[in-house]
C-alpha cells in the first residue's frame, strides 16, 4: 500500500480521490497536463458532493437514494475533458458508480474510513 500512498501524494490526491482518478483514467488515456488536472478536480469534487449530500444512512437501500448518487456521478463526470467520448463517459460513470456502491456504506462509513 505504501506505493499507492506515495503515488497519491505525488498526484496531490487522497487515497479515495486516487481510486476515483484511476477509475476515470485507466486503461491509460492520453491526457494533457491540463486535462489530467481537470480529471483530478472532478474526482475531488465528486467525492466531496457525494459525502456531503448523497451518502446518507442506508443510501443503498432505496431506489431514490441510489438514483440520486448515480445522477450526481453522471453530472460531475459530464465535466470531464472532451477527450472522453460519450461511450467512454458512459463506461466511466458505470465504473465510478459501482465503486461508490461497493465501498461507501453511508453515514461516513466506507472502506477508506476503516483504513484510516
Amino acid at each position: 500500500m505504501q506505493e499507492e500512498e506515495k503515488r497519491g501524494v505525488s498526484e496531490g490526491l487522497s487515497e479515495e480521490e486516487l481510486a476515483i482518478f484511476d477509475l476515470i483514467t485507466k486503461p491509460e488515456m492520453k491526457l494533457t497536463k491540463k486535462e489530467e488536472g481537470q480529471v483530478k478536480k472532478v474526482a475531488r469534487e465528486l467525492l466531496e458532493t457525494l459525502k456531503r449530500e448523497k451518502l446518507g444512512l442506508d443510501w443503498r437501500k432505496t431506489q431514490a437514494a441510489r438514483a440520486a448518487v448515480r445522477v450526481a456521478v453522471e453530472v460531475k463526470l459530464d465535466e470531464l475533458p472532451r477527450v472522453f467520448t460519450r461511450e467512454i463517459y458512459n463506461q466511466k460513470c458505470n465504473a465510478v458508480y459501482q465503486h461508490v456502491f461497493e465501498n461507501y456504506y453511508g453515514e461516513g462509513r466506507s472502506v477508506y474510513a476503516t483504513a484510516a
